[in-house]
């Protein structure tokens, strides 16, 4: 990693690694046959599965953070409410990190020894930090709302969706297949400095070179919210259209900037850098007219079954919060982890261990949102596909298809770098 806030991270890994992790944690003993004949370990009991969720509610990504946890909420009082999995109510812990990478550290060595795992953990640069701890000694499943290839590799940190690499690499298509752009073009990439942003650089450089574009590239940090730097220049350099891999506050200034300036480009973005918020700032109309999302989800507000289904649910439990993709995010996420759960008490094993073995037959799993994933290799992403959304304040969520889950032939020959 090259970010600063992996660096700090990784500082406060160092002070932390050893309060969090003991003998008895890295060699898996307190393992025990269970209510049922069910073999159990941390995190499990008799009458609950304790799942940690670390999540981001007062930074960068809040209201993403706010979404993904109340729809995990949603699933486990439904869950619970059918009678739990294994004769078992399912718990969540929430710790609020707010993008802090010392608050993100902390969380997960306050949870580790008490969860079976985490069925949330926002931030590819914490979640990489923690990585080695979570391989060589604590081996819980973690499901990230992150999507790094950087996470790839490990048979405990299992990503949901196409990774931003492959996402920029279908993003790119995109452009392409709508004559947004052409071969000989110059594209604009404005990215997160760290492992998400430059993982997304990484799909727009083979994209690039596989369709013969440039790739003009302007990395910004978390903190910075205003983009008229990174306007000028990439107009100066003549792009014909603009990829964003940040979040929603340098959307809404990236667009409305370039819209105030005269500067009418494309302007597509990863899956975490949209909120339905944005449409009612004075960037709104800018977003509306030429912004998109790639993501491997359908959007909450699409009329198949599986959103409209999710966002009546949501509705009626959260009636003062709004609809935005972090519902459905959160909430299949939280039914990954409980096919995993059932899968593991098939085999009467419900230990960290047997979990990480059960999600592994996972191979054609149905999510209800329009991509069915993969689970059985470490090392892939669990879809190489991504949908094509754009925002429309009319739809519940702000999102619209504009080209269903689609892998570009360039994202089927692409090799993400696994860390």
């Amino acid at each position: 990693m090259k970010s600063r806030t992996y660096a700090a991270v990784l500082a406060v890994l160092a002070l932390t690694v050893t309060a969090g992790c003991s003998s008895k944690a890295a060699s898996g003993d307190g393992d025990t046959k269970g209510a049922g004949g069910v073999k159990t370990g941390k995190g499990v009991s008799d009458k609950t599965i304790t799942l940690g969720v670390l999540t981001d509610m007062t930074g960068v990504y809040a209201s993403l953070g706010k979404s993904v946890t109340q729809a995990q909420q949603l699933w486990a009082k439904q869950t619970n409410a059918a009678g739990g999995i294994c004769d078992r109510k399912i718990e969540l812990t929430v710790r609020d990190h707010g993008y802090d990478p010392q608050k993100a550290v902390a969380g997960y060595t306050e949870l580790e020894p008490k969860v079976l795992g985490f069925a949330q953990f926002i931030g590819s640069p914490f979640v990489a930090a923690v990585e080695q701890r979570i391989d060589g000694q604590n081996k819980g499943l973690v499901l990230p709302q992150a999507w790094s290839a950087s996470l790839l590799g490990s048979p405990y940190i299992r990503v949901i969706g196409a990774t931003y690499d492959i996402e920029t690499i279908n993003a790119v298509d995109y452009l392409l297949a709508e004559k947004r752009i052409a071969k000989g073009d110059k594209i604009g990439h404005v990215f997160f400095e760290g492992d998400y942003g430059e993982n997304a650089l990484a799909g727009s450089r083979y994209a690039a070179k596989q369709a013969g574009l440039t790739v003009v590239e302007q990395k910004i940090k978390p903190t910075d919210n205003d983009m008229s730097a990174q306007v000028a220049a990439l107009k100066k350099a003549g792009v014909k259209a603009i990829l964003l891999s940040a979040g929603p506050r340098q959307a809404a200034s990236l667009v409305g900037v370039a819209a105030a300036g005269g500067f009418n480009v494309p302007v597509i973005g990863n899956n975490s850098a949209f909120a339905p918020q944005l449409l009612a700032t004075p960037a709104g109309p800018a977003l509306a007219k030429d912004f998109y999302i790639a993501a491997s989800t359908l959007p909450i507000g699409a009329p198949d079954a599986g959103p409209a289904k999710l966002a009546k649910e949501y509705k009626a439990a959260y009636p003062k919060d709004g609809l935005d993709n972090g519902v459905v995010a959160g909430y299949t996420a939280a039914s990954v982890f409980g096919e995993a759960l059932k899968k593991a008490c098939d085999s009467k094993d419900l230990t960290r261990e047997g979990v990480d073995k059960a999600l592994l037959t996972l191979n054609k799993y149905e999510s209800d949102f329009g991509i069915t994933h993969d689970f059985s290799d470490p090392a892939a992403p669990s879809t190489r596909k991504s949908l094509i959304m754009k925002p429309d304040k009319s739809v519940p969520g702000g999102l619209k298809v504009v080209r269903p889950a689609t892998a570009a032939k360039a994202a089927d020959s692409y090799k993400p770098s696994a860390g």
